[in-house]
């Protein structure tokens, strides 16, 4: 006989499945929106989201969810997180009103889509009055969350993004790899200049022979395509469920490194979502442990294992049987040279990853002011400039290279921002701890085989689920929590040494 303990935890748990289930459906709207979906479907879509996040707030605020949280119990280290976390996303969601989420994503959707047409112009002005309701309903989200969290507003929606994080804690990590690179970056560029320029392979690369060579370096990864698509959108994304993985990328015929390493880096992404437990899934516990530690998963697999010199030993003879001509730009060494190239530039997603960092920490410093009200909307372009100078010593030449690259904020994602880099972070950290416990990883990967990695990924991260937070994850897996000096080290060991 059940206990009414436990059968208050068993209703919590059908009822957590059925919002589970809800979401499941917007994320593939959110794909077909991306991958698919003709542009006079954006109204309608917009509306169905928006429908859908209501459904799933009324069902998680419902005045019985309240008294079987109250009267619930659980047994075992897992119900016991899946009830925790039962609470806390009760807590997050009874703090908004239903017509503030609702609203929310309405401005969220409008604003997305005047913002694609503002970015094509360089017409901040067009999306200006878009933006400013979206963070008068961020600030508004953000005051309610902080009131009902006992958390600074900003926090509040980082909370959301990367629980357990918060601003002062990553403000000094920032800070201090400001320092760092103030003296890294002219060293870095000085030692690259003194080594022969990097040629590029010479194309057209078919856009058919990049589908094949990206779905087949995905499936070395140990992508399974019974639950997987590969498709084309605007900006390569992950998407969909753990048994539905969409990956997204696009092929430029004169450049297929654009397409391979997006690819790459998704399919970390699908690695990670396809590896959670599958006796939690549509529950609470069953979730990544947040963005930050998704990024990491992304970022091991593109950058510290398939941009290493192992694996581009392998990689280089699959190129150049992929795409023939002359075989000398696709030496292992010049590979490096191309892929791994410093180079000041005003796009994030093109950033190499020593520079990349200045990118999240400008983000980092203006969405909190924009959140805070120390910064208006419409000082967000000038503010911009003046901090990308400070930290790159460079001003975007307009705002399209500038604050209206990102789609993020125009899509109301606010604290989302430093995960990218804590997610950096994570993930040198965690090779680290990987090739202490495989001592043949790097012979494994210059043969191409990754299934190492990604089983040691699968084990110590993905199979967690959200059972641990970020720190406690790192410290599972590697025996410390955030440890940036693991990320300098591999900065300092692939961009500033000569050799």
């Amino acid at each position: 006989m059940s206990t009414p303990s436990a059968a208050a935890y068993a209703r919590l748990k059908a009822r957590f499945a059925r919002i589970a289930a809800l979401g499941e459906a917007a994320a593939m709207l959110h794909w077909d929106a991306s991958a698919m979906m003709p542009p006079g479907g954006a109204a309608a879509r917009g509306e169905q989201l928006a429908t859908l996040a209501g459904l799933s707030h009324e069902l998680l605020t419902a005045p019985e969810v309240a008294e079987d949280l109250a009267a619930a119990g659980a047994e075992g280290e897992w119900d016991r997180a899946n009830l925790a976390l039962m609470r806390r996303a009760h807590a997050r969601a009874t703090a908004l009103p239903t017509a503030l989420v609702e609203a929310a994503a309405r401005a969220n959707s409008a604003c997305e889509k005047v913002w694609r047409e503002a970015k094509a112009r360089s017409d901040f002005a067009m999306v200006r009055p878009h933006l400013e309701e979206v963070v008068r309903l961020q600030r508004e989200t953000a005051q309610a969350l902080s009131a009902a969290l006992g958390l600074d507003p900003y926090d509040a929606l980082m909370d959301g993004y990367q629980r357990g994080v918060t601003a002062a804690e990553v403000e000094p990590i920032f800070d201090a790899y400001e320092a760092f690179l103030r003296d890294a970056l002219p060293r870095a560029e000085a030692i690259q200049a003194a080594r022969p320029a990097p040629v590029a392979p010479h194309g057209p690369f078919p856009a058919a022979v990049q589908r094949t060579l990206c779905r087949r370096m995905s499936e070395r990864m140990g992508l399974d395509y019974a639950h997987a698509r590969l498709d084309e959108s605007l900006h390569p994304f992950c998407g969909g469920i753990p048994s539905d993985v969409r990956i997204t990328t696009f092929y430029a015929e004169d450049n297929f490194a654009k397409s391979l390493l997006g690819v790459l880096h998704e399919t970390g992404h699908a690695l990670y979502e396809r590896g959670l437990p599958e006796a939690w899934a549509r529950q609470p516990v069953g979730e990544a442990a947040g963005m930050a530690a998704h990024e990491s998963q992304s970022l091991i697999i593109e950058m510290q294992a398939c941009r290493s010199d192992a694996f581009l030993a392998f990689l280089g003879p699959e190129l150049h049987k992929a795409f023939g001509g002359d075989p000398a730009p696709y030496a292992p060494d010049n590979l490096a040279r191309l892929w791994r190239r410093v180079e000041r530039g005003f796009i994030r997603v093109d950033a190499d990853e020593l520079t990349y960092p200045a990118h999240v920490i400008l983000r980092f410093r203006l969405e909190r002011a924009l959140i805070t009200g120390a910064l208006a909307v419409a000082d967000l372009p000038g503010a911009w400039n003046e901090g990308f100078a400070r930290l790159l010593g460079l001003t975007p030449p307009d705002d399209a290279r500038g604050c209206l690259q990102d789609i993020h904020w125009y899509d109301g994602a606010f604290g989302y921002f430093p995960s990218y880099t804590l997610g950096a972070m994570a993930a040198a950290q965690l090779m680290r701890a990987a090739r202490r416990d495989l001592p043949e990883l790097d012979a494994s990967l210059a043969r191409g085989e990754v299934l190492p990695l990604t089983g040691w990924l699968r084990e110590k991260v993905h199979a967690e689920g959200a059972r641990l937070g970020f720190q406690d994850l790192l410290r599972a897996a590697t025996g410390k929590p955030l440890d940036p000096e693991d990320f300098l080290a591999h900065l300092r060991a692939r961009y500033l040494t000569e050799r």
